[in-house]
């Protein structure tokens, strides 16, 4: 489980595109997220055009953003690699170079420490993390959120400051692991 601090983990996942990345192909951004999520979770889906809007606002300031699904396939079948496929073909991710990543075998999720979709891990150029958890409060309504947390981070973390709200708890669907 990774705490405020902690080094970028080594990870090697297959894309919707079935190319395999590493932690090495975002070395050239300023600030990389990881967002835990997947095709099942009502939550995740609620937020998944709000991470496509920051991507595209911070992008220009080299700014990266993962999806990585975790969920077992096998009991929750629209989180397979077929289906994230589709939707990542359906939101667009190919032309807004998005990637969202197969966790199979679910160690990403428990080297970070995932617990739930969405979950956020946003590390700066350092490549240490400086924030975990929510993006904002309000996931049932955008319009709602009193309080951007993961995009504030951003605008911190780009800025090379200190985050002033490191950790808040991330509100979600449990990861479904497998048996």
């Amino acid at each position: 489980m990774l705490n405020i601090g902690d080094k970028l983990p080594e990870f090697s996942l297959k894309g919707y595109d079935n190319k395999i990345y590493t932690h090495f192909d975002y070395g050239d951004k300023y600030a990389l997220a990881i967002v835990f999520t997947c095709n099942s979770s009502p939550i995740s889906k609620a937020y998944a055009k709000r991470l496509l809007n920051l991507f595209e606002k911070y992008e220009g300031d080299n700014l990266g953003i993962v999806g990585i699904n975790s969920n077992d396939p096998l009991q929750s079948p629209e989180d397979d690699f077929q289906h994230m496929q589709l939707v990542a073909e359906k939101m667009g991710l190919n032309k807004l170079h998005f990637l969202f990543l197969q966790d199979d075998n679910q160690v990403a999720a428990h080297t970070f420490g995932a617990k739930v979709n969405p979950e956020v891990f946003l590390f700066n150029r350092k490549r240490e993390l400086v924030y975990k958890g929510a993006i904002d409060d309000s996931w049932e309504n955008e319009a709602m959120a009193t309080a951007v947390y993961l995009e504030d981070a951003i605008e911190e973390a780009l800025d090379g400051m200190e985050i002033d709200f490191p950790e808040i708890p991330a509100v979600g669907t449990p990861i479904i692991w497998k048996k």
